[in-house]
């Protein structure tokens, strides 16, 4: 058996995000700021993911979208939290350009995602 959820491109790549974001804040934000910055991006990362599943699993249209909607306020999150630790000096600059492409396309096809459930 598998969920509805399983069966989004959106959510399988907003898993593959939250595995590299977690592992960029597992290995490089320092001791000081693990619980302030390294807590709320791994939180915003993993509510990507959790807010498709939990929006795949509602049978309304206007429930799928209100989730699909805080997933891409959590996109919107971790990509503020991304420009901080790489002012921070956490993320280089060339790691930091790819996980933005990457949260860019998560958006974009949450956005997609959203207009198909208006109709």
């Amino acid at each position: 058996m598998t969920f509805p959820f399983e069966q989004l491109e959106v959510w399988r790549r907003s898993v593959d995000f939250a595995e590299k974001i977690l592992v960029m804040a597992d290995q490089k934000i320092d001791r000081r700021d693990a619980f302030s910055l390294g807590e709320q991006l791994r939180r915003a990362v993993i509510s990507i993911s959790n807010n498709i599943a939990e929006g795949g699993g509602r049978n309304n249209r206007k429930e799928k979208k209100y989730f699909y909607n805080i997933a891409k306020g959590s996109v919107y999150e971790v990509v503020n939290l991304l420009e901080i630790s790489k002012r921070r000096g956490y993320v280089e600059q060339g790691s930091h350009e790819i996980l933005y492409r990457k949260a860019e396309e998560i958006a974009r096809m949450l956005s997609g995602l959203m207009a198909s459930n208006s109709e």
